[in-house]
């Protein structure tokens, strides 16, 4: 052979030895595979049905067929059924509410201002306080609390109630103390609407001088700055009963005379204004120097309405203002005096109260030809002006502008100066309506009390969705002849609603599986709902969202894409409409197709609205079955059943002696005689009873099991069942010191309980799952000592065509048990019989390293792996061409689902001004806010010239703004986010493929797991596709919109319904009074503390 040959040959031996691991394919039986799905299969339906009871309890209820009816519900019905009800509970707090503003008017009609007046009273940050010696301190005393269920366990007294007032405000000011001494007469009022409704919580006075009296007393907790900011003046139920709608455009001066301590001022006059809309109101914000410019553009000639998202907006833009030029203010008054007429021609806005905020250091031009040509002579439009400095020079125009517009003057020169002089303008609005004595009652949107102390406990225990509540107050007004037409507000009354007590009256067991209630207000937000979640969690702890309570009803009801549904329920209309949806469980990451029927209607003298969602087929239908109260009785009281303590069976939060019963407790003393006053659903009592006595058979099912002389599988921990009724059964195979979950089906395991927002999660994924045929899921949570696998599935009755559920019944496992079940199905022995095998044999998933083994469920979660720390995990983050493929085979389908309430991480190359409430200098600003308004309200109480013109004390500021900054990574903002769920197409039972990856080629075999969600996988492990295919992930991908769609989402008005009263206009009203200087007192304390902060700042 000669050389050339030599080097061919050479060349060919070389080029099959590159091209073995390339070219060689792997060949998996497809048959060994099947083979494996079904023996797994069997072993886990014996497993599941052995242990589990299921035959047995279907069995039972197919035995009570004959006794029982299956009735349709009907949804119209049911809805308005249901807003009565609500709208008589609201009632009654209205009418306590009417009782305290009467019993407010008589008070100070015949009491006598006195300047001298000395008075003692109980104040709340002062109660059961002693000094050194052991004497309590002033404004004090002893002051009895108790805890009481009614009020979350709060120390409380409900014969008597407390005075709060906000630090920045004198407490012994003759002003306070003569409101105080006057709304003593309150006490008896409040202690008598409790006895009257004991549903009633938190009752209260907003004095409008800066005290607030609240019922049951409490003792009052300051910030971690021993400071009080909470000023009742400035909470959404005041401000909406002190005023009508109103339009408000603030114009602000940004000439060069602001600059410094001065643009500090208007600042914060800008967003304490700000603070005092609400979602009824609407807003923009202009300034002008040499020109007049928006500070948000995209509003440009516009009004946009003042929901929490548009403020907080304007405030981060307020905060970057700069000061420059000459102050032209003729042009911004004609600018704004243009967008309020052309309101009110095209309709928008609040129409309503409107009012110019004019914010300045003085006004040289001539106005008059201004106010000729806009505002005289009906002088429509109000005109408020703050002057800011200490210079006077323009003092006399500033003030001949609002008195000759029914505004009001004010001149603010410092910080602390602020807050009282913007609440002059309220107590103006309110004139028309106080001299006519129109008692307006008025209803809060869905806010948290974060003002109480165990707010935090309150976070982490109650469904998010039910922490919300809603307040209803009424303005109160002076009765004196001779104050009338001054229009002297005194303040404000009202009471606060839970939410969860209010969706009470829609009780779970009558809305089937899937079904809910939930409620809007007149302005389209969400007042209520199950899917709202107004919580996200920075570090470890849950905070409010920023915007939580100015969540749209459509990006709640997402699939209402022309809003349907949402224009309907705002009208305050009644009806119907049907929607297929796509609803997710297990925290988003599993997708139910449903389709929903919605009926609505609106709640009369309320600006609620009520829906009611039922799904269509068995979720529609609901039986019903007697059985004798002695039978049912012995049957409730065994020891494996529970009912839903969150559900009312019996209400006991009316008589104080029931509040500490269980639902249970209080069920079995109403039927055994023992409490016959207790108001009880005797409805749900008898579905109860008679679930009751259906499903007892089943604890001498789980005890005999447990008793058999073959013993327990090991892994197999709990069985358990739920009924429509909220009846539960749970029988555990093991002790707790064997069980891996031992949180499972415990008190805190809301997920999978029945609470008053949901049903168990394994009741509703079963419920939409073949009866009788396993579901099988691995819990998203981490156990302890280890992961678990939960087996449930669904019991129905059916009376001649109609079929509903009625009930789900299951097993809980550890995954370890399962696991080596698993792996001793898949692996074949070395004495296996190969012949007619075309590939691979024998096949083992332990021993053969070239194989990756996995079950993984109908969603794509991994049940099963050789990894355990895959195990949770969606499979496309593992491998994503092969998740690739099924995707393209179809035998996996991508649901894209949507997000309107998440929070996103900042971007730090991002713009400020995306949307409402996206800059990454909302922190920053939260943080200087409050250093503002807190600590500096408190120090300077008084006018120092000296200490104010330090320029130390500006860089002292300075200094605390920089260090208050996070980084912008850290900080989380509202966004839009769309999501992936994955879902099974049924229909493909098992398939198999080669994947194309480079230099290899990867194969894997599928196939179904009979009776159940699983599906089993073996995929070739030594072929890397990671190169050519990226792994598939559920992780939400922020929506980003263009600056054009940004703009228009920004400014764009949903339809809404206006509030029905309007009180603009009175013409007793006294105009002359419209504001002078503002009056200053020194405190004597608060002196010595700043001259002494000075000193520092100095040093």
């Amino acid at each position: 052979m000669d050389r050339r040959a030599v080097v061919t040959v050479f060349g060919i031996i070389s080029l099959s030895w590159m091209c073995l691991p390339a070219c060689a394919q792997m060949r998996i039986p497809p048959e060994t595979v099947q083979q494996w799905a079904n023996t797994f299969g069997k072993q886990l339906s014996a497993l599941s049905t052995r242990y589990s009871g299921s035959l047995l309890l279907q069995k039972k209820f197919k035995d009570i067929e004959p006794i029982v009816k299956i009735e349709e519900v009907n949804g119209m019905e049911l809805v308005k059924k249901f807003a009565e009800e609500m709208e008589n509970m609201l009632g009654r707090k209205m009418k306590s509410v009417k009782r305290m503003a009467e019993a407010a008017e008589d008070a100070d009609f015949y009491h006598e201002y006195n300047a001298t007046l000395e008075f003692d009273y109980y104040n709340s940050m002062m109660i059961n306080t002693v000094d050194e010696d052991g004497n309590y301190a002033e404004l004090g005393g002893e002051f009895a609390l108790e805890e009481n269920e009614h009020f979350n366990n709060l120390p409380v007294n409900t014969q008597q109630s407390v005075i709060q007032v906000p630090t920045n405000v004198y407490n012994k000011d003759p002003d306070i103390l003569n409101g105080v001494y006057m709304s003593e007469a309150l006490n008896e009022v409040f202690v008598s609407n409790f006895d009257k409704d004991p549903t009633l919580t938190w009752q209260y006075f907003g004095s409008s001088t800066g005290f607030f009296r609240l019922y049951p007393g409490i003792q009052w907790t300051p910030d971690e700055n021993g400071v009080v900011t909470f000023d009742a003046r400035n909470r959404n139920w005041y401000i909406q009963a002190a005023t009508s709608p109103k339009d408000i455009i603030i114009v602000v001066d940004t000439s060069g005379s602001m600059k410094g301590l001065r643009l500090t001022i208007a600042k914060h006059t800008i967003n304490t204004i700000l603070d005092t809309l609400g979602e009824n109101d609407f807003v923009n914000v202009i300034t002008y120097s040499d020109y007049v410019q928006y500070v948000e553009p995209c509003f440009k000639g516009t009004l946009v309405q003042a929901d929490l998202d548009n403020r907080e907006h304007f405030k981060v833009l307020v905060e970057g203002l700069h000061v420059k030029g000459e102050g032209k203010v003729k042009k911004a008054m004609k600018e704004a005096f243009r967008v309020l007429n052309e309101a009110v021609t095209t309709g928008k806005g609040s129409l309503c109260n409107q009012a110019i905020m004019l914010i300045t250091d003085g006004a040289m031009e001539d106005f008059q030809q201004v106010f000729e040509e806009f505002n005289w002579p009906e002088r429509r439009v109000r005109v408020f002006t703050y002057l800011i400095g200490r210079e006077l020079t323009f003092a006399d125009n500033v003030k001949w502008i609002a008195c000759n517009n029914k505004g009001y003057y004010t001149h603010i020169s410092t910080l602390a100066d602020v807050q009282e002089n913007v609440m002059e303008y309220l107590h103006v609005l309110s004139r028309p309506m106080v001299i006519n004595h129109d008692h307006d009652i008025i209803w809060t949107e869905a806010y948290m009390d974060s003002v109480l102390p165990n707010t935090a406990e309150l976070f982490n225990t109650q469904a998010q969705s039910l922490l919300l509540m809603t307040s209803v107050a009424m303005p109160v007004f002076s009765k004196k002849e001779e104050t009338l037409s001054h229009g002297i507000l005194l303040g404000v009354v009202g009471t606060d609603v839970p939410l969860k007590e209010l969706m009470r009256l829609a009780p779970r067991y009558k809305l089937g599986v899937h079904g809910y209630a939930f409620l809007n207000t007149n302005n389209g937000y969400i007042l209520s709902h199950p899917d709202l979640r107004p919580l996200y969690k920075e570090g470890k702890k849950l905070k409010p969202k920023p915007n939580y309570n100015s969540v749209d009803l459509s990006e709640v009801e997402w699939e209402d894409t022309e809003d349907t549904l949402r224009t309907a329920m705002v009208k305050g209309e009644t009806g119907t409409l049907s929607l297929d949806v796509r609803a997710t469980v297990d925290k988003g990451r599993r997708v139910m197709f449903l389709k929903n029927e919605y009926f609505y209607t609106t709640i009369n003298e309320t600006p609620f609205s009520l829906g009611l969602v039922l799904t269509r087929g068995h979720g529609k239908f609901i039986f019903t079955g007697n059985i004798s109260v002695e039978e049912g009785l012995h049957d409730l009281t065994a020891s494996d059943v529970a009912i839903a303590n969150e559900w009312t069976y019996c209400e006991t939060d009316i008589d104080p002696h029931h509040r500490k019963l269980t639902q249970l407790q209080a069920v079995v003393r109403y039927l055994t005689g023992k409490e016959p006053d207790l108001q009880c659903d005797e409805v749900l009592l008898r579905q109860t009873l008679f679930d009751a006595v259906v499903t007892a058979p089943m604890e001498a099912y789980w005890t005999a099991i447990l008793l058999n002389e073959s013993g327990i599988d090991d892994g197999i921990e709990t069985a358990f069942l739920g009924t429509r009724s909220g009846l539960m059964r749970m029988f555990k195979y093991v002790g707790a010191e064997k069980r891996v979950a031992k949180k499972f089906l415990s008190a805190s395991d809301k997920d999978n309980l029945f609470t008053l927002d949901h049903f168990p999660v394994w009741y509703r994924r079963a419920a939409e799952n073949r009866p009788g045929r396993f579901l099988y899921y691995v819990p998203k949570e981490d156990m302890r000592d280890g992961r678990i696998l939960i087996a449930a599935t669904a019991v129905t009755v059916t009376v001649g065509q109609r079929t509903a559920v009625a009930g789900a019944v299951g097993v809980q496992m550890s995954l370890e048990m399962l696991e080596k079940r698993f792996w001793a199905v898949t692996a074949q022995p070395n004495d296996t019989d190969c012949a007619g095998v075309d590939g691979l044999c024998p096949l083992s998933c332990t021993n053969n390293m070239d194989l990756n083994c996995y079950v993984i469920d109908s969603n794509g979660f991994i049940v099963i792996s050789k990894e355990r720390n895959e195990v949770g995990r969606f499979f496309g983050e593992i491998d994503g061409s092969v998740m690739s493929q099924l995707l393209r085979m179809g035998m996996f389908k991508r649901i894209s689902l949507y997000d309107y309430q998440a929070m996103c991480k900042v971007n730090p190359h991002s713009a400020s001004s995306a949307r409402p409430l996206l800059s990454p200098f909302y922190n920053v600003m939260a943080a200087l806010k409050w250093f503002i308004s807190n600590v500096l309200l408190f120090l300077l109480d008084f006018n120092i010239y000296g200490l104010w013109q330090s320029d130390h004390f500006v860089d002292a500021k300075a200094s605390f703004h920089a260090s208050s900054k996070k980084s912008k990574g850290d900080i989380l903002q509202p966004c839009d986010t769309e999501y992936p769920s994955f879902v099974y197409e049924p229909s493909i039972k098992e398939t198999n493929s080669v994947i194309k990856c480079g230099r290899c080629q990867k194969v894997f075999v599928i196939q179904q797991i009979p009776d159940s969600n699983l599906l089993l996988m073996v995929v070739q492990a030594d072929c890397d596709c990671s190169r050519q295919y990226s792994s598939i992930t559920m992780e939400p991908r922020e929506v980003k919109y263009n600056a054009s769609v940004k703009c228009d989402r920004m400014k764009s008005q949903k339809i809404r319904r206006r509030p029905e009263s309007c009180h603009a206009y009175h013409p007793q009203e006294n105009a002359k009074d419209c504001g002078g200087a503002a009056e200053i007192r020194i405190s004597t304390l608060l002196f010595l503390t700043s001259l002494f902060v000075s000193t520092l700042i100095h040093r």
